[in-house]
């Protein structure tokens, strides 16, 4: 570059250059001369390694910019100011006559540079923190009777299912703690729930995850499609764990993945269309069940060239499916009343009927007529099924939870110093409204929610009150709720 050469720099980074102190806010390093960069160093190459060049125009390290250009005096610039300088220079619609009058920006001659002598700027370095990854050991997992102990603190009812999903959990990661036996090999035990809608299937796992320090990923299967088609690859599902566990692929590789929805997966019946996202992505994700690597995209659901890959070992990552599995109660009902309808041992065309514990009854074979390929129950091999909730189910989710609806609005209002209280008949009301709405536990809320409404909106607006009573006639529209004002007389409530 000639003397003639101009370089375009703005007034306040001429200023600020001359401080010696001007550098982007997003890079939280330290600016230093190079006559500090050589104190308390043995050579030049360990400064080399600690410190990194700084652009002399937009003060960027140039591990953001790439390679410095080294220009006379010790001055360094980056290929995208040079590179704009020159644009300047030589596109005919800027007027440098014009610039020489244009406030804040001024024409800096190269020659000026020599009487200058500016110092080279240097930053320092980031040091990237090593990753802590916990091991885990036998001794720290806790037993099966400690993880049902504190389901039942969340989780009303649903016995066996605590107790199964407690040992597989159990057995599993005294699995991935062992690593490898001598001559036995443990298989992994991954699990599938079968429970109507609001019986609690994903509040298990979500429980399940808070009690164990292990990553979680909840995906649903609805979304999931053939490779090459519009919607999440399979490997997705392990992406959203990766996610989970900070891109950390040791530790995401003893993870947990609950697939929800996975009856949605299921092989269609009677279909013309190419069925993309039924036998095929149960197909796909046999490898994912069985345990093998995989390439997954590192933050993004789908590969493409702009995101990286990384490799993924499935065979110490946990699977739990749930799904509702609709009208898989008739194919068990048909299966029951193929038995022969006289003699002896004849069944009663109705024994079935109104069975509740019909879907305990389920086999292998009800699912896949229901469309379930073999291959991928066979990688499904703990099979459990979640009653669904009657009345005293109801009542009991409404008050006995740690964190239990009724718990929840009583700590809203007594932020408030307002004491709200639910009778026995009011509970009871609202269970009963719950079961003919058929969704199970998710009904409870909606139904609260539309009679707690007028309460949250009147009491704020009168200080006088101290207690609210929901009763069952207000639930059942007869009556209104008992308001009784501070310094009255409570009495106990049976």
């Amino acid at each position: 570059m000639s003397d003639n050469d101009f370089i375009l720099v703005d007034e306040e980074d001429k200023e600020n250059d001359g401080h010696g102190s001007h550098s982007d806010p997003d890079q939280k390093s330290e600016v230093v001369s190079a006559e500090n960069t050589g104190k308390g160093s043995t050579s030049e190459e360990k400064d080399d390694r600690e410190y990194e060049k700084v652009c002399f125009i937009c003060h960027r390290p140039e591990s953001i910019t790439g390679k410095m250009i080294d220009l006379p005096n010790n001055i360094t610039v980056c290929p995208d100011c040079m590179q704009r300088s020159f644009d300047a220079m030589t596109n005919g619609s800027v007027d440098l006559s014009r610039l020489m009058n244009m406030p804040g920006v001024q024409l800096f001659n190269m020659s000026d540079l020599e009487n200058m002598q500016p110092k080279p700027r240097t930053v320092k370095k980031k040091k990237e923190k090593p990753k802590e990854f916990h091991k885990l050991d036998i001794k720290d997992i806790p037993a099966p009777h400690k993880i049902k102990a504190k389901l039942d603190e969340y989780v009303v009812g649903q016995e066996y299912a605590k107790k199964a999903m407690s040992v597989a959990v159990y057995n599993h990661y005294k699995r991935v703690a062992t690593d490898t036996m001598d001559d036995i090999e443990i298989e992994k035990s991954n699990m599938l729930m079968i429970g109507p809608t609001g019986s609690g299937k994903t509040y298990l796992v979500k429980t399940l995850a808070r009690l164990l320090d292990v990553p979680l990923a909840i995906t649903d299967a609805t979304s999931l499609t053939e490779a090459g088609y519009i919607g999440d690859d399979i490997e997705s599902v392990v992406s959203k764990l990766l996610a989970a566990a900070d891109n950390d692929v040791e530790k995401a590789e003893q993870g947990i993945i609950f697939i929800d929805e996975i009856d949605k997966i299921a092989k269609k019946h009677n279909s013309n269309q190419r069925d993309v996202s039924g036998e095929s992505v149960q197909q796909g994700m046999l490898k994912l069940l069985e345990g093998s690597d995989v390439e997954v995209p590192v933050g993004a659901n789908s590969k493409n060239a702009m995101v990286p890959l990384t490799t993924v070992n499935t065979k110490n990552i946990l699977f739990i499916c749930g799904g509702a599995f609709p009208d898989l109660e008739e194919i068990i009902k048909e299966r029951l009343q193929k038995k022969t309808s006289m003699g002896f041992n004849s069944e009663l065309k109705d024994k079935f009927e109104h069975d509740k514990d019909l879907l305990s009854k389920v086999t292998v074979e009800d699912l896949r007529k229901f469309g379930m390929i073999p291959e991928f129950l066979g990688r499904l091999p703990v099979i459990f099924t979640l009653k669904p909730l009657d009345k005293d189910m109801m009542v009991k989710i409404l008050k006995e939870p740690r964190n239990a609806i009724l718990k929840q609005y009583q700590k809203l209002l007594a932020l408030d110093e307002v004491k709200l209280d639910f009778d026995e008949g009011a509970l009871s009301a609202i269970a009963e409204k719950a079961m003919e709405k058929d969704t199970g536990a998710r009904a409870l809320r909606a139904i609260i929610e539309e009679f707690m409404l007028d309460i949250m909106y009147e009491i704020p607006k009168d200080d006088s009150i101290g207690e609210v009573v929901i009763t069952r006639e207000y639930i059942e529209g007869t009556g209104g709720p008992i308001i009784r004002l501070r310094g009255q007389e409570v009495p106990r409530l049976e």
